[in-house]
Protein backbone atom coordinates (compact mmCIF):
# COMPACT_ATOMS: atom_id res chain seq x y z
CA UNK A 1 0.00 0.00 0.00
CA UNK A 2 1.39 3.25 -1.07
CA UNK A 3 2.20 6.14 1.29
CA UNK A 4 -0.60 8.93 1.31
CA UNK A 5 1.56 11.93 1.33
CA UNK A 6 0.63 15.56 2.70
CA UNK A 7 0.42 18.34 0.33
CA UNK A 8 3.87 19.91 1.76
CA UNK A 9 5.35 16.40 1.38
CA UNK A 10 4.04 16.69 -2.17
CA UNK A 11 5.47 19.79 -2.83
CA UNK A 12 9.03 18.83 -2.23
CA UNK A 13 8.76 15.49 -4.21
CA UNK A 14 7.35 17.39 -7.19
CA UNK A 15 10.36 19.85 -6.88
CA UNK A 16 12.84 16.89 -7.11
CA UNK A 17 11.00 15.46 -10.00
CA UNK A 18 10.25 18.57 -12.02
CA UNK A 19 14.21 19.40 -11.73
CA UNK A 20 14.93 17.37 -14.38
CA UNK A 21 12.56 18.72 -16.96
CA UNK A 22 12.63 22.23 -16.16
CA UNK A 23 15.02 24.97 -15.17
CA UNK A 24 14.14 26.75 -11.82
CA UNK A 25 16.36 27.51 -8.55
CA UNK A 26 14.20 27.25 -5.22
CA UNK A 27 15.36 29.20 -1.87
CA UNK A 28 14.31 28.13 1.57
CA UNK A 29 14.53 30.39 5.34
CA UNK A 30 15.93 27.10 7.53
CA UNK A 31 12.88 25.12 7.20
CA UNK A 32 14.12 22.47 4.44
CA UNK A 33 13.04 19.56 6.28
CA UNK A 34 9.68 20.88 6.92
CA UNK A 35 8.99 22.26 4.09
CA UNK A 36 9.79 19.31 2.12
CA UNK A 37 12.83 21.33 -0.48
CA UNK A 38 15.30 19.60 1.05
CA UNK A 39 14.71 16.53 -1.21
CA UNK A 40 15.42 19.95 -4.24
CA UNK A 41 18.46 20.53 -2.52
CA UNK A 42 19.93 16.84 -2.34
CA UNK A 43 19.16 16.34 -5.62
CA UNK A 44 20.49 20.09 -6.97
CA UNK A 45 22.29 21.39 -4.39
CA UNK A 46 23.96 23.98 -6.72
CA UNK A 47 20.23 25.27 -7.21
CA UNK A 48 19.15 25.32 -4.11
CA UNK A 49 20.16 28.39 -1.32
CA UNK A 50 19.36 28.21 2.74
CA UNK A 51 18.76 32.00 3.12
CA UNK A 52 18.69 31.31 6.87
CA UNK A 53 16.16 32.36 9.21
CA UNK A 54 15.67 35.65 7.28
CA UNK A 55 12.29 35.57 5.39
CA UNK A 56 11.95 39.08 4.08
CA UNK A 57 15.72 38.71 2.54
CA UNK A 58 14.55 35.72 0.98
CA UNK A 59 12.33 37.03 -0.95
CA UNK A 60 14.09 39.91 -1.83
CA UNK A 61 16.99 37.77 -3.30
CA UNK A 62 14.19 35.79 -5.21
CA UNK A 63 12.99 38.89 -6.35
CA UNK A 64 16.40 39.92 -7.65
CA UNK A 65 17.11 36.39 -9.07
CA UNK A 66 14.03 36.85 -11.34
CA UNK A 67 14.67 40.01 -12.84
CA UNK A 68 17.87 37.61 -14.24
CA UNK A 69 15.53 35.63 -16.08
CA UNK A 70 15.07 32.69 -12.93
CA UNK A 71 12.20 31.03 -12.09
CA UNK A 72 12.31 30.58 -8.19
CA UNK A 73 10.47 29.31 -5.97
CA UNK A 74 10.42 30.62 -2.47
CA UNK A 75 9.67 28.71 0.51
CA UNK A 76 8.71 28.89 4.34
CA UNK A 77 5.72 28.29 6.58
CA UNK A 78 2.47 30.35 5.74
CA UNK A 79 2.97 32.51 8.47
CA UNK A 80 6.19 33.75 7.98
CA UNK A 81 6.09 33.63 4.12
CA UNK A 82 2.53 35.97 3.79
CA UNK A 83 3.00 37.85 7.17
CA UNK A 84 7.18 38.46 8.16
CA UNK A 85 8.03 39.08 4.34
CA UNK A 86 4.53 40.49 3.14
CA UNK A 87 6.31 43.76 2.12
CA UNK A 88 8.99 41.77 0.13
CA UNK A 89 6.26 40.28 -1.52
CA UNK A 90 4.03 43.20 -2.14
CA UNK A 91 7.22 45.71 -3.39
CA UNK A 92 9.47 43.64 -4.52
CA UNK A 93 7.49 40.43 -6.60
CA UNK A 94 3.73 41.45 -6.77
CA UNK A 95 4.46 45.12 -7.67
CA UNK A 96 6.96 44.32 -10.37
CA UNK A 97 4.73 41.27 -11.09
CA UNK A 98 7.92 38.95 -10.75
CA UNK A 99 8.68 35.16 -11.86
CA UNK A 100 8.80 33.56 -8.19
CA UNK A 101 6.55 31.10 -7.01
CA UNK A 102 5.79 31.24 -3.05
CA UNK A 103 6.15 27.95 -2.02
CA UNK A 104 3.85 28.58 1.34
CA UNK A 105 3.99 25.28 4.20
CA UNK A 106 1.95 24.49 7.49
CA UNK A 107 -1.46 26.81 6.19
CA UNK A 108 -4.48 27.04 8.26
CA UNK A 109 -5.23 25.50 11.85
CA UNK A 110 -5.17 21.95 11.15
CA UNK A 111 -0.92 21.74 11.33
CA UNK A 112 -1.73 20.89 14.97
CA UNK A 113 0.28 21.85 18.28
CA UNK A 114 2.35 24.43 17.15
CA UNK A 115 -0.41 26.71 18.12
CA UNK A 116 -1.79 30.51 17.43
CA UNK A 117 1.28 31.81 16.44
CA UNK A 118 2.05 29.36 13.79
CA UNK A 119 -1.37 28.39 12.09
CA UNK A 120 -1.64 31.00 9.83
CA UNK A 121 -5.18 32.17 8.86
CA UNK A 122 -5.08 35.32 7.12
CA UNK A 123 -2.26 34.48 4.10
CA UNK A 124 -5.05 34.02 1.41
CA UNK A 125 -6.78 37.06 2.52
CA UNK A 126 -3.41 39.11 2.40
CA UNK A 127 -2.37 37.52 -0.97
CA UNK A 128 -5.78 38.33 -2.60
CA UNK A 129 -5.14 41.81 -2.31
CA UNK A 130 -2.01 42.43 -4.21
CA UNK A 131 -2.62 42.53 -7.70
CA UNK A 132 -1.90 40.42 -10.13
CA UNK A 133 -1.32 37.40 -7.30
CA UNK A 134 -2.35 33.66 -8.25
CA UNK A 135 -3.52 31.79 -5.14
CA UNK A 136 -3.34 28.21 -5.52
CA UNK A 137 -4.29 25.49 -2.47
CA UNK A 138 -4.32 22.11 -3.76
CA UNK A 139 -5.88 19.26 -1.77
CA UNK A 140 -3.99 15.83 -2.30
CA UNK A 141 -0.84 14.71 -3.81
CA UNK A 142 -1.53 14.56 -7.66
CA UNK A 143 -3.21 18.27 -7.20
CA UNK A 144 -0.05 19.36 -5.90
CA UNK A 145 1.96 17.99 -8.88
CA UNK A 146 -0.27 19.60 -11.19
CA UNK A 147 -0.28 22.75 -9.37
CA UNK A 148 3.71 23.18 -8.72
CA UNK A 149 4.36 22.43 -12.45
CA UNK A 150 1.59 24.67 -14.01
CA UNK A 151 2.83 27.34 -11.60
CA UNK A 152 6.73 26.92 -13.03
CA UNK A 153 4.71 27.29 -16.74
CA UNK A 154 3.03 30.46 -15.59
CA UNK A 155 4.74 33.85 -15.99
CA UNK A 156 4.53 36.07 -12.80
CA UNK A 157 3.87 35.80 -8.66
CA UNK A 158 2.16 32.70 -7.88
CA UNK A 159 1.41 31.54 -4.01
CA UNK A 160 0.80 28.24 -3.66
CA UNK A 161 -0.77 27.01 -0.31
CA UNK A 162 0.35 23.71 1.32
CA UNK A 163 -0.59 21.41 4.40
CA UNK A 164 1.22 19.73 7.46
CA UNK A 165 -0.49 16.73 7.54
CA UNK A 166 -1.37 13.74 4.87
CA UNK A 167 -4.74 14.54 2.85
CA UNK A 168 -6.53 11.44 1.90
CA UNK A 169 -6.39 11.71 -2.01
CA UNK A 170 -9.17 13.00 -3.76
CA UNK A 171 -7.72 12.48 -7.72
CA UNK A 172 -6.80 9.48 -9.21
CA UNK A 173 -5.51 10.37 -11.98
CA UNK A 174 -3.66 13.73 -13.27
CA UNK A 175 -5.44 15.47 -15.87
CA UNK A 176 -8.40 17.10 -13.94
CA UNK A 177 -6.17 19.79 -12.31
CA UNK A 178 -6.30 23.61 -13.79
CA UNK A 179 -4.74 26.49 -12.73
CA UNK A 180 -8.25 28.89 -12.81
CA UNK A 181 -10.92 26.56 -12.94
CA UNK A 182 -12.79 24.95 -10.26
CA UNK A 183 -13.06 20.90 -10.61
CA UNK A 184 -16.79 19.60 -10.49
CA UNK A 185 -15.76 16.10 -7.91
CA UNK A 186 -19.57 15.54 -8.15
CA UNK A 187 -22.43 17.33 -9.45
CA UNK A 188 -25.84 18.20 -7.50
CA UNK A 189 -28.71 19.89 -7.83
CA UNK A 190 -29.94 21.08 -4.11
CA UNK A 191 -26.68 22.91 -2.71
CA UNK A 192 -22.98 23.07 -4.01
CA UNK A 193 -20.11 23.19 -1.85
CA UNK A 194 -16.81 25.27 -2.46
CA UNK A 195 -13.83 23.70 -0.85
CA UNK A 196 -10.26 24.26 -0.41
CA UNK A 197 -7.17 22.02 0.77
CA UNK A 198 -8.23 19.58 3.20
CA UNK A 199 -11.61 20.41 3.46
CA UNK A 200 -12.21 18.81 0.27
CA UNK A 201 -12.41 15.68 1.50
CA UNK A 202 -14.42 16.69 4.22
CA UNK A 203 -17.06 18.40 1.58
CA UNK A 204 -16.68 14.66 -0.37
CA UNK A 205 -17.41 12.97 2.56
CA UNK A 206 -20.59 15.64 3.45
CA UNK A 207 -22.24 15.42 0.09
CA UNK A 208 -22.71 11.29 0.95
CA UNK A 209 -23.88 12.18 4.34
CA UNK A 210 -26.94 14.46 2.28
CA UNK A 211 -27.02 12.18 -0.01
CA UNK A 212 -28.39 9.41 2.89
CA UNK A 213 -31.04 12.19 3.50
CA UNK A 214 -32.04 12.59 -0.17
CA UNK A 215 -30.14 15.93 -0.46
CA UNK A 216 -28.44 16.12 -3.75
CA UNK A 217 -25.13 18.00 -2.94
CA UNK A 218 -22.43 19.33 -5.96
CA UNK A 219 -18.77 19.61 -4.50
CA UNK A 220 -16.20 21.88 -5.90
CA UNK A 221 -12.92 21.60 -6.00
CA UNK A 222 -11.97 25.03 -5.76
CA UNK A 223 -8.31 25.24 -5.39
CA UNK A 224 -7.78 28.50 -7.37
CA UNK A 225 -8.61 31.21 -5.18
CA UNK A 226 -7.20 33.87 -7.35
CA UNK A 227 -8.21 34.30 -10.46
CA UNK A 228 -11.08 32.77 -8.52
CA UNK A 229 -13.61 30.83 -11.58
CA UNK A 230 -16.32 33.12 -10.75
CA UNK A 231 -18.13 31.62 -14.11
CA UNK A 232 -18.57 28.25 -12.09
CA UNK A 233 -19.85 30.10 -8.92
CA UNK A 234 -22.48 32.38 -10.94
CA UNK A 235 -23.56 28.56 -12.79
CA UNK A 236 -24.18 26.97 -9.33
CA UNK A 237 -25.91 30.16 -8.02
CA UNK A 238 -28.52 29.87 -10.42
CA UNK A 239 -28.82 26.21 -10.32
CA UNK A 240 -29.17 25.60 -6.39
CA UNK A 241 -29.47 28.84 -5.13
CA UNK A 242 -27.89 27.14 -2.02
CA UNK A 243 -24.04 27.77 -1.79
CA UNK A 244 -21.54 26.35 1.10
CA UNK A 245 -17.81 27.04 1.24
CA UNK A 246 -15.44 25.40 3.04
CA UNK A 247 -11.50 26.27 4.56
CA UNK A 248 -9.18 25.74 6.62
CA UNK A 249 -8.65 29.77 6.57
CA UNK A 250 -10.39 33.11 8.37
CA UNK A 251 -13.71 33.68 6.32
CA UNK A 252 -12.62 37.15 6.20
CA UNK A 253 -11.05 37.28 3.02
CA UNK A 254 -10.78 33.83 2.21
CA UNK A 255 -12.72 31.71 -0.34
CA UNK A 256 -16.09 32.43 1.64
CA UNK A 257 -15.23 36.05 0.72
CA UNK A 258 -14.15 35.49 -2.74
CA UNK A 259 -17.45 33.56 -3.42
CA UNK A 260 -19.36 36.02 -1.44
CA UNK A 261 -18.29 38.88 -3.80
CA UNK A 262 -18.79 37.23 -6.76
CA UNK A 263 -22.59 36.79 -5.66
CA UNK A 264 -23.02 40.15 -4.29
CA UNK A 265 -22.62 41.06 -8.17
CA UNK A 266 -24.94 39.10 -9.80
CA UNK A 267 -28.76 38.50 -9.51
CA UNK A 268 -28.97 34.82 -8.77
CA UNK A 269 -30.54 35.53 -5.50
CA UNK A 270 -28.68 32.65 -3.99
CA UNK A 271 -27.89 32.24 -0.21
CA UNK A 272 -24.23 31.81 1.28
CA UNK A 273 -23.20 30.25 4.37
CA UNK A 274 -19.17 30.14 5.08
CA UNK A 275 -17.07 26.77 6.92
CA UNK A 276 -14.10 27.80 8.42
CA UNK A 277 -12.06 30.29 10.67
CA UNK A 278 -14.48 32.66 12.14
CA UNK A 279 -12.90 35.45 13.40
CA UNK A 280 -10.40 33.87 15.76
CA UNK A 281 -6.95 32.54 16.36
CA UNK A 282 -6.15 29.30 16.45
CA UNK A 283 -4.69 26.96 19.50
CA UNK A 284 -2.42 23.96 20.62
CA UNK A 285 -4.26 20.70 19.85
CA UNK A 286 -4.02 17.56 17.37
CA UNK A 287 -5.79 18.27 13.89
CA UNK A 288 -8.62 15.95 14.80
CA UNK A 289 -9.01 18.13 17.75
CA UNK A 290 -9.33 21.64 16.04
CA UNK A 291 -10.84 20.12 13.32
CA UNK A 292 -14.18 19.66 15.63
CA UNK A 293 -13.37 23.18 17.90
CA UNK A 294 -13.47 25.12 14.75
CA UNK A 295 -15.92 23.42 12.63
CA UNK A 296 -14.34 22.10 9.99
CA UNK A 297 -15.42 18.64 9.50
CA UNK A 298 -17.93 16.66 7.40
CA UNK A 299 -20.59 17.33 9.60
CA UNK A 300 -19.93 20.90 10.37
CA UNK A 301 -20.77 21.53 6.47
CA UNK A 302 -23.71 19.29 6.95
CA UNK A 303 -25.20 21.60 9.94
CA UNK A 304 -24.44 24.71 7.46
CA UNK A 305 -26.25 23.27 4.48
CA UNK A 306 -28.95 22.79 7.44
CA UNK A 307 -29.15 26.24 8.66
CA UNK A 308 -29.28 27.96 5.78
CA UNK A 309 -31.63 25.47 4.31
CA UNK A 310 -34.33 25.64 6.98
CA UNK A 311 -34.56 29.41 6.95
CA UNK A 312 -35.37 29.73 3.44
Amino acid sequence: MSTILSTREAYGAALEKLGDTYDFVVLDADLSKATQTVRFSQKYPSRFFNMGISEGDMMSTAAGMATCGKTVFASTFAIFAAGRAYEQIRNSIAYPGLNVKIGATHGGVLIGEDGASHQCIEDISLMRTLPGMTIVVPCDEISTFQAVEQAIQMNGPVYLRFGRFASEPVYQQPGDFKIGKGNVLRDGTDTAIFAIGDLVCEALKAADMLAAEGVSAAVIDMHTIKPLDSELVRFYAEKTKLLITAEDHSIIGGLGGAVAEVLAGGGSGARLKMVGIQDTFGCSGSKAQLAQKFGLTAQAICGAYKSIAENQ
